[in-house]
């Protein structure tokens, strides 16, 4: 599915998540990196759970030299946007400034790569017909939406990819960690969500995601797909709460998911408002 361009204004939030550190304002006309601005002074911040080198983060740069643009060992430092800049040894976000340089909460220099599924049904009666909204007149799809444990926000289920991981195989697991819990689900029952979730999920998203993790030097990017179906519900990992929500829904999603239920909706030929 072809998509516009992903938004880059929470990457731009006052206030880095969980820290007290506040970015350097910029203003939509400075974001491009090609506007000369020899008055911007980004924050330096690193998140202290990243400087104790967990197995998932990257070293500081000086103390190795990544291979930027490329697939670097198991880490796939590539990005979907194309060919990113690389200044000083550090990597440059392709949608422009954010003013915070380092890696605030990301674990990798450049591109840190998730994979989103977004998994639907369509909203319907007690006879099973589909429920219209009544103003657009189409049909109303609904999704499973989680509660993050870290930042209390709806969000699609979804997660990182482990190095050397195929995507298909993070989305499968994500999505049966974080809204089917199925580290706790016996042996049988795993069997059976894993054929369900194995079917053809169509592509709905491969880009930049608008997070406000994201710093000049880091930044989020996923392969969202959607998973048409219905599954029994229970929340694990990641996920505070877990919940079937009409694509209709007057709360704000986390990072540009909003936007991937917008694509869905549209290519669905459903109803769809969002609260970006």
């Amino acid at each position: 599915m072809s998509s516009p361009a992903c938004p880059h204004v929470k990457s731009r939030c006052p206030q880095y998540p969980e820290s007290t550190i506040k970015r350097f304002t910029v203003p939509e006309d400075k974001v491009d990196w090609d506007e000369k601005w020899p008055q911007y002074s980004p924050v330096s911040h690193t998140a202290p759970a990243v400087l104790n080198k967990p197995i998932w983060a990257d070293p500081d740069i000086g103390s190795f030299s990544p291979n930027f643009n490329a697939v670097d060992g198991l880490v796939d430092r590539s990005s979907f946007e194309g060919q990113y800049k690389v200044e000083n040894g550090k990597p440059l976000n392709p949608r422009g400034r954010t003013g915070l340089t380092g890696r605030g909460l990301l674990g990798r220099w450049g591109p840190n790569h998730a994979a989103d599924p977004i998994v639907t049904r369509w909203k319907v009666d007690a006879s099973g017909a589909k429920i219209h909204h009544s103003a657009s007149k189409k049909p109303i799809l609904q999704f499973v939406s989680i509660k993050r444990r870290d930042c209390g926000e709806w969000a699609i289920p979804g997660g990182m990819v482990d190095p050397g991981e195929q995507v298909s195989l993070t989305l499968q697991r994500e999505f049966s960690e974080e809204a089917l819990n199925s580290l706790s689900l016996k042996q049988s029952e795993k069997e059976d969500i894993h054929k369900r979730i194995q079917k053809l999920f169509g592509s709905v998203y491969k880009g930049y995601v608008d997070d406000p993790r994201n710093t000049d030097n880091a930044w989020m990017e996923t392969v969202a797909v959607n998973f048409h179906d219905e599954l029994p519900l229970q929340a694990g990992d990641d996920a505070g709460q877990v919940q079937w929500v009409d694509v209709d829904s007057s709360f704000s999603l986390y990072a540009s998911h909003s936007h991937f239920l917008e694509l869905v909706a549209r290519e669905r030929k459903a109803h769809c408002h969002f609260t970006v």
